[in-house]
């Protein structure tokens, strides 16, 4: 499947050829802290499949409990976390889904690091609408 996406502010944008079965939520302490919410969803993209088409992200690199290294990459404009990699040559980039023009077409199909997963996470508040509340971002 074709998609494209970008961050928030449109500096950066980027371009890729996905398997859509391949959509995950990521429940680690990192991805909660990292996103700034409970989970992550990603999706892995090899790295011939991945073109950036406009701006270049910054890298910030996480090392994890393991000691393994792994680049961060966002806009350095508004932060929106554009994907997450190996730090030198990586295979994939761990696409967020967030950022995809294309995610409400790319439903999860795998979770992940389940047992950092955040009790009320699976039992999650009924849906409502924020904006007849007067509630918005």
């Amino acid at each position: 499947m074709k998609v494209d996406g970008g961050c928030h502010c449109g500096f950066i944008k980027y371009e890729a050829e996905v398997d859509p079965e391949k959509v995950m939520i990521c429940h680690c302490t990192d991805c909660q802290t990292l996103s700034g919410s409970a989970f992550r969803t990603v999706l892995p993209v090899p790295k011939e499949r991945f073109r950036m088409l406009s701006g270049q992200p910054k890298i910030y690199v996480k090392i994890a409990e393991s000691g393994s290294k792994r680049a961060q990459a966002f806009c350095p404009e508004c932060g929106t976390p554009i994907y997450a990699s190996a730090v030198s040559d990586p295979p994939s980039f761990n696409v967020r889904v967030g950022t995809l023009r294309q995610r409400a077409e790319l439903p999860p199909k795998a979770q992940f690091w389940c047992r950092s997963a955040l009790g009320w996470v699976m039992d999650a508040a009924p849906k409502q609408s924020l904006h007849q509340r007067g509630a918005g971002t």
